[in-house]
């Protein structure tokens, strides 16, 4: 049986600000992100399961992703928590904003590592992820490919 890539694609609104930056991003700002996931794996064989033919059902990696990036991240602002940042976090969320403080700088590049990490918790064991894009703007984006992260 063949590997098959299946890629099923998201996007969120999110806000953040990168400490210590010396240009514009250490502002508190935003973006439209686009992420795009691909996995890979083989078509279920056995004809008596309902989603014989599929890698994955679409269904169920949106799932996935939903629970685990985009109803985390979409509308909320990330904040590395190492830094002095987590003042300016605990103002907004006394005033019910909604704050992710995490213990990296929120970059593209460390994002989509921890959405690898978090997406590859969840997949079934016979699906493997592939690789994830994650585009800040129309011509910015950040990829990461399980071949370029083998262990």
């Amino acid at each position: 049986m063949s590997n098959i890539r299946i890629t099923k694609q998201f996007s969120f609104e999110t806000g953040h600000a990168l400490y210590g930056y010396d240009g514009k991003c250490k502002n508190v700002h935003g973006h439209s992100y686009k992420l795009s996931v691909t996995v890979i794996g083989q078509p279920i064989a056995d004809t008596s399961n309902v989603k014989f033919g599929m890698v994955i059902d679409f269904g169920d990696l949106k799932k996935i992703v939903k629970e685990e990036i985009v109803d985390v991240f979409d509308h909320a602002t990330v904040f590395n928590k190492n830094t002095p940042h987590i003042e300016l976090a605990k103002e907004l969320e006394d005033r019910g904003h909604n704050v992710l403080l995490v213990e990296y700088q929120p970059t593209s590049e460390m994002m989509v590592i921890d959405f690898a990490k978090k997406i590859q918790i969840r997949l079934p064991q016979n699906i493997q992820l592939h690789s994830l894009k994650l585009q800040e703007t129309d011509s910015s984006y950040a990829e990461w490919f399980a071949s370029d992260n083998k262990q």
